[in-house]
């Protein structure tokens, strides 16, 4: 197939593209260049989405599949206008960000409902917080199966994407937290779901849904966890036997201030119960159903943890502050000792 990734310097995109190539593909990137190198073996071709004539050029080539993992909306307006004629497949990269009710578990993409679109002033996420990521996101739905109709095209609504190369703080946290040892602050419950996908399987799927023509709108992610299952799995992963962990109820957590979710003094892939139940226990069966194939979690584990020994100044280093951790520990520990 010739393949386009828009984007494909980093992260999702740019295993996309490394796999592609590697399955004998013809891959084009096109992106600024600015968020990293496109792997060996990929053409790559500047361009600046700003541009509304910028993908123009790329028209005549006849790609048989484009993916794109936008959330500004002109970037994909701009992108369906110059290609969606001369293109065979569509995917975009959407995200379990467009859901209205996060407090329900077990929804899927056919009947949960969404945010609405987002505003006519608005074009793109905005801020440290993103703010109107998710109602970009649906935005951009729209216009992908207005332009290229249902039957062309495929929405990948991917859930939380965890795996080598990731740039955000979140399941490294937790690979370098227990590689460390001691005791470890596990948040909340044992029996408390987590859920997410590799960005290996995620990109496979992409490229067995360009390559097959699968159509629809699916949750991207894997099959949800307890909690308890996911830490000893990274321990093991990593050949730490028995991880020393400390479960610390969510409120006693939420007065101390520690944050959910991800950024500096947070506990990555925790978030408030019941309030978020649903953001990670989505129902996994229509993709595995259409496709999605997902690794045991101790390979994801090693790719992660290589990786980042590989490449250690690429890892962010977020989270809760070791210091921090051990005073909420002491802290725990004495109300418990009363």
């Amino acid at each position: 197939m010739r393949i386009l990734v828009l984007g494909g310097t980093r992260f999702l995109g740019r295993a996309v593209a490394r796999l592609a190539a590697a399955q004998g593909h013809d891959v084009t990137c096109a992106a600024r260049g600015v968020s990293g190198s496109v792997p060996s073996g990929v053409r790559f071709v500047p361009v600046d989405r700003d541009d509304p004539g910028a993908l123009e050029p790329l028209a005549d080539v006849g790609f048989d599949a484009v993916v794109d993992v936008t959330s500004q909306i002109s970037h994909a307006r701009h992108a369906l206008a110059a290609l969606a004629d001369r293109v065979g497949h569509w995917s975009f990269v959407s995200t379990i960000s467009v859901y209205a009710d996060n407090t329900t578990a077990g929804q899927t993409a056919s009947d949960a409902p969404l945010l609405a679109p987002a505003p006519p002033e608005v074009d793109g996420p905005v801020g440290a917080d993103h703010r109107w990521y998710g109602e970009c996101k649906v935005s951009i739905e729209r216009l992908v199966r207005e332009r290229m109709g249902v039957d062309r095209s495929f929405i990948c609504r991917a859930g939380l994407i965890v795996g080598a190369e990731d740039p955000s703080d979140r399941f490294p946290y937790w690979v370098r937290r227990l590689s460390t040892g001691g005791e470890v602050l596990a948040p909340g419950r044992p029996t408390d779901r987590v859920q997410f996908v590799d960005v290996a399987d995620l990109a496979a799927w992409l490229l067995h849904a360009a390559g097959t023509g699968l159509a629809g709108t699916y949750d991207g992610t894997g099959l949800a966890m307890p909690r308890a299952e996911l830490l000893h799995g990274v321990a093991a992963g990593l050949g730490v036997a028995d991880p020393a962990l400390v479960w610390v109820d969510q409120e006693f957590l939420l007065d101390h201030d520690v944050r959910e979710w991800t950024g500096e003094r947070a506990l990555p892939l925790w978030v408030r119960l019941p309030e978020f139940a649903g953001l990670m226990d989505r129902d996994a069966g229509p993709a595995l159903a259409a496709g999605l194939a997902v690794r045991p979690l101790s390979d994801t584990v090693r790719a992660t943890a290589a990786w980042m020994t590989a490449d250690p100044a690429a890892v962010r280093q977020g989270g809760l502050d070791p210091a921090d951790e051990a005073a909420v520990l002491r802290e725990w520990q004495a109300v418990r000792d009363r």
